[in-house]
């Protein structure tokens, strides 16, 4: 099973004890489930479907506690995919569909649709996390952490987005809008903004299973980064001794090893005779022992004595 998978079944088996929770929950199924951009009105009967069987239990038992209309639930084979199962959940309201939409917060009195999420629906906090939890049931879906951090919904138009997308500012939860192929995706890319939405929505298992992976990567990637740190001073101290060596071997050669002056002929002496070692290394050998930076000196002014003897040969 995907984490996306395993997150909504988390999620499916929370049930609000709350009635404005409920009411909040089952309007996102339906709003971001259900029904999509263009449609006239609204209609006598609501639909929900969803590819999570967990998700589709759910949407069941909330119509059921809260209105009193005929549902039923169905279950087919995907045209693409024969293995994967589209699950239906379609209520017959007849006469009082028009009601059902209206206390869902998706119609008004004269049975026009609302193209925004009204605020008597999400007057509460916790109605405004049971909204959240319905959207990302209903068209939600989020990466594995050990990948790219990825969260997303896809949202049924374009005012709709914009609308979720207020409902996290309120919570705290960045977002962005993005159009893919013909769909509106409102998505999340920052790890700890994620987090937070698992948190908000109440996937509680999920969220720690999270932050787990998160930490281990977090740590894999330091000391990823301290390795090639080290890796790359090791090679500069390498190239840097490889150089040192060979000029003072040439320098040795032309002046003889008495023609360097005696402060930097220890020096000299000292990179020949331990060519692997750091130059604090080299410092700690020295008689009074030098600093890095005072080794580093009197090196310079070796280079330079060769440069200045050797010429262009150096």
């Amino acid at each position: 099973m995907s984490f996306s998978h395993d997150t909504k079944n988390e999620l499916a088996r929370l049930l609000p004890d709350k009635q404005c929770c409920r009411r909040a929950e089952l309007s996102a199924l339906v709003r971001f489930g259900g029904l999509s951009d263009g449609e006239p009105g609204c209609r006598t009967s609501f639909s929900v479907s969803t590819e999570n069987a967990a998700t589709a239990r759910k949407a069941y038992r909330l119509s059921k506690l809260f209105f009193t209309v005929p549902v039923k639930v169905t279950a087919v084979n995907k045209k693409q995919f024969k293995k994967n199962k589209l699950y239906l959940v379609k209520g017959e309201a007849g006469s009082d569909g028009l009601k059902f939409m209206q206390e869902l917060g998706i119609c008004d009195d004269q049975g026009k649709r609302l193209e925004k999420i009204p605020s008597w629906l999400l007057r509460n906090r916790c109605c405004k996390r049971s909204y959240l939890r319905g959207a990302f049931l209903a068209r939600g879906s989020v990466n594995k952490p050990e990948g790219e951090y990825h969260l997303e919904i896809i949202c049924p138009s374009a005012g709709m987005a914009r609308e979720l997308r207020k409902l996290m500012d309120k919570m705290g939860l960045e977002s962005k809008i993005s159009e893919r192929k013909s769909s509106i995706v409102l998505y999340i890319k920052e790890s700890e903004q994620i987090v937070d939405f698992l948190r908000v929505a109440g996937a509680s298992s999920a969220l720690l299973d999270f932050e787990n992976v998160r930490i281990v990567k977090s740590v894999r990637n330091q000391v990823n980064r301290l390795v090639n740190c080290e890796t790359a001073n090791l090679e500069k101290t390498v190239e840097a001794s490889l150089r040192q060596t060979e000029t003072i071997k040439r320098l040795i050669d032309k002046v003889g090893l008495q023609g360097i002056p005696a402060p930097l002929r220890n020096v000299a002496i000292l990179r020949l005779n331990h060519p692997d070692c750091s130059l604090k290394e080299l410092g700690g050998m020295m008689e009074p022992p030098l600093s890095k930076s005072g080794l580093a000196y009197r090196m310079r002014r070796l280079e330079a004595l060769a440069k200045k003897i050797l010429g262009g040969t150096n």
